[in-house]
């Protein structure tokens, strides 16, 4: 397995990433054919996107909001369930807390996956955590 990361593409292959988000049970695989067109938005609008590939196929992605100094929040640590338990996730934070090294750094996660980040050096915090509701996927 020959794994070749980059930290300087953004505007990774929508229906790769897609096919990505629906492997790892992130979305059902309805999205109308415009949204999946418009999957990699996100990405081309974050601060730093890491891609892992194996030749020309998206194995792994992870996407970062940051001001680059005091604050870093991860979103969408991503990896094709075949290429889970290789390093490959560990490497993308790895390659994320390099290009921000004095950053505290966030993530939102669900209890059954907080474990991994709490393994790469995470720490559980009991501050409150607040949304509203994406517009795009509520049903008011």
């Amino acid at each position: 397995m020959n794994i070749i990361y980059n930290d300087t593409k953004k505007d990774l292959p929508a229906d790769q990433l897609h096919k990505l988000f629906v492997a790892v049970g992130w979305s059902a695989g309805t999205d109308t054919p415009d949204m999946i067109k418009n999957y990699s938005i996100p990405f081309i609008n974050s601060t730093l996107v890491i891609s892992a590939w194996e030749n020309e196929r998206l194995v792994g992605a992870v996407r970062v909001l940051s001001d680059k100094m005091f604050r870093s929040i991860i979103y969408d640590l991503l990896i094709l369930p075949e290429f889970q338990n290789m390093g490959i996730g560990k490497e993308l934070l790895k390659r994320c807390l390099a290009h921000f090294p004095t950053s505290e750094w966030l993530v939102q996660t669900t209890e059954n996956i907080s474990g991994y980040y709490v393994k790469n050096g995470f720490k559980v915090m009991d501050d409150v955590f607040l949304n509203i509701p994406c517009k795009l996927f509520s049903d008011t």
